[in-house]
C-alpha cells in the first residue's frame, strides 16, 4: 500500500525574497519597471513587487505567469509550441483561467523538483523573459 500523503518541497519565504531581488535588480539593468511574483508549489502567491512605475496590469500578469509556471513545470512560452499546431488545445484551452501562454514564467526547480514559479511582467515578454532567467540565474536556480 502506498503513503496516504506526501510532502514535495517547496519555496521557501527565504528563496522567494532573493528571487525578487535579483528580479528587480535585473529589471533595474533592463531599464525595465516590472512587477515580479514567485509562488509556492501549489501556485499559491509567496512573495511579490510591483516595482515603481509598473503599470497596474502587470500585477495580475505576473501573478498568473508564477501560475502557469508552478502548475505544469513549463515555462510559459513553451505551451504556445505545446499548443499551437494543436487546434482543439488551441481554441480551448487557452480559455483556462490564469494560463500564459506568451513568455516571463518559469518554474523554479531545486534539486529536479518543482518548488514554485517565477512571473515577470512590465515589458515585451522577450524582455521579461531576459529578467526571469537573469533572476534564477543570479540566485543559482538557473532556468
Amino acid at each position: 500500500m502506498s503513503a496516504p500523503t506526501f510532502a514535495p518541497p517547496t519555496v521557501s519565504a527565504a528563496l522567494a525574497r532573493t528571487l525578487l531581488d535579483t528580479a528587480v535588480a535585473a529589471s533595474e539593468v533592463h531599464g525595465q519597471a516590472s512587477a515580479i511574483a514567485v509562488v509556492d508549489n501549489s501556485g499559491v502567491l509567496k512573495g511579490f513587487v510591483r516595482m515603481d512605475g509598473a503599470a497596474l496590469l502587470t500585477v495580475q500578469i505576473a501573478q498568473d505567469k508564477a501560475y502557469t509556471a508552478a502548475s505544469f513545470g513549463l515555462a510559459t512560452h513553451e505551451w504556445h509550441d505545446f499548443i499551437k499546431d494543436d487546434a482543439p488545445l488551441a481554441d480551448g484551452i487557452v480559455h483556462t483561467s490564469r494560463l500564459v501562454v506568451f513568455g516571463g514564467g518559469y518554474p523554479i526547480r531545486v534539486g529536479g523538483a518543482v518548488v514554485g514559479g517565477i512571473g515577470v511582467s512590465g515589458g515585451h515578454y522577450s524582455d521579461d523573459m531576459k529578467i526571469a532567467t537573469a533572476a534564477l540565474a543570479d540566485a543559482g536556480y538557473p532556468a
